[in-house]
C-alpha cells in the first residue's frame, strides 16, 4: 500500500510493501524502513496525535485514501486495534470482557514474559469487541490478546 507522508510540509513517498512493520506494544511500532530502524511511538494530545522518533515529535494525521474524490479525514481514533502480545509469556490476568468500554491507557489484559508482568493497555478509547485469550493462556510475541473497535 502506497501512503502519502508529510513531514513539515514536505511530501515523502511511503510504500508499505518494502517496509516491515511491527506493533511491539499498543501505541509503540518498530518499523524497518529502506535498511533503517525506527521505533515510532503514537500518543493521543490535547491537539491530535503525536509521532516520537527518538527526540523528533510529529503531529500525525491520516486521511482516507481510498475516496480520494472527497479526500475524507479519519482519525486514528476510528481504527480498529489489535492490542498484541510483546514477546512470549503467560496470560496472567484478564482485566475486561467483551462489550466493555474502556479509556485510552486503561488496562486491558496482564501478560506474564520473562518473569515480569507487563498490563498491555488500550491506545484509544473504544469497545472491546473480541477477547482472544483466557487466563492461563501461553501466547507467542505477536498473538492478539484483545480488539478494540
Amino acid at each position: 500500500m502506497k501512503l502519502e507522508i508529510s513531514v513539515d510540509n514536505r511530501a515523502i513517498d511511503f510504500d508499505s510493501a518494502n517496509a516491515e512493520i511491527c506493533e511491539i506494544s499498543p501505541g509503540l511500532y518498530s518499523v524497518l524502513y529502506q535498511g533503517r530502524s525506527y521505533v515510532v511511538r503514537l500518543k493521543s494530545g490535547a491537539d491530535g496525535w503525536q509521532a516520537a522518533i527518538g527526540e523528533h515529535r510529529f503531529e500525525v494525521q491520516v486521511e482516507d485514501t481510498r475516496n480520494a474524490s472527497k479526500r475524507s479525514r479519519a482519525s486514528l481514533a476510528h481504527l480498529h486495534q489489535d492490542v498484541k502480545a510483546p514477546m512470549p509469556g503467560k496470560v496472567i490476568r484478564l482485566l475486561v470482557k467483551e462489550g466493555d468500554t474502556v479509556e485510552a491507557g486503561q488496562g486491558l489484559v496482564v501478560v506474564e514474559a520473562m518473569k515480569m508482568q507487563n498490563e498491555m493497555k488500550a491506545l484509544r478509547a473504544g469497545q472491546v469487541v473480541r477477547v482472544a485469550v483466557k487466563d492461563g493462556d501461553t501466547v507467542a510475541a505477536g498473538d492478539v490478546l484483545v480488539s478494540l473497535d
